[in-house]
């Protein structure tokens, strides 16, 4: 796959570059990293702040639910010498269907705090994208990659947009 788009963008850029010179204009590339712009753009900051208060959070939940739990398995040792076979079996029960809830409670709170990360990466990407639309339209680029693709191996920081990006999209926030 890679090697498909990869061959695509040289295609591309060879065409560029052969019919330049009938374009009579300049041909200009840049290329932006997306996801250092996503995680250094005060929004990605901001999110990446409201996504660890939320993990934080989810982790203190977690130790309190553990604490009962332990509490609930430690009552079930010391009471099981006096219980009959079926109070036991009853307990036991119970303490193997609170743990797989806590269990279910935990992978649906991982995933929703994960969900709300994608989601905040998401619109700060766009937002992203908008801003590297706008710059290559106004400063004439012919073409602007993504460092992250696996495409770009090697780049010259000359035509490295991210910062440029980057103070673009905090700029528009304001």
């Amino acid at each position: 796959m890679y090697r498909k788009v990869f061959s695509l963008i040289i295609g591309v850029i060879l065409t560029l570059v052969g019919f330049g010179s009938l374009w009579a204009s300049e041909i200009k590339i840049g290329f932006v990293d997306i996801q250092k712009a996503v995680n250094e753009c005060q929004a990605g900051k901001d999110a990446k702040k409201a996504i660890t208060s939320d993990l934080e959070k989810f982790q203190r939940k977690i130790a309190e639910k553990q604490k009962e739990l332990q509490a609930l398995k430690e009552s079930l040792e010391k009471q099981a010498l006096m219980l009959s076979a079926e109070a036991r079996a009853a307990k036991e029960k119970e303490y193997q269907a609170k743990l797989r809830e806590f269990q279910r409670w935990g992978e649906d709170n991982q995933n929703e705090i994960n969900q709300k990360r994608l989601e905040m990466e998401r619109a700060i990407s766009m937002g992203l994208q908008k801003v590297i639309q706008k710059m290559g339209s106004e400063e004439g680029y012919t073409l602007i990659l993504d460092k992250n693709e696996n495409i770009v191996l090697f780049a010259s920081k000359a035509i490295d947009l991210t910062d440029r990006v980057i103070k673009a999209y905090d700029a528009q926030k304001k």
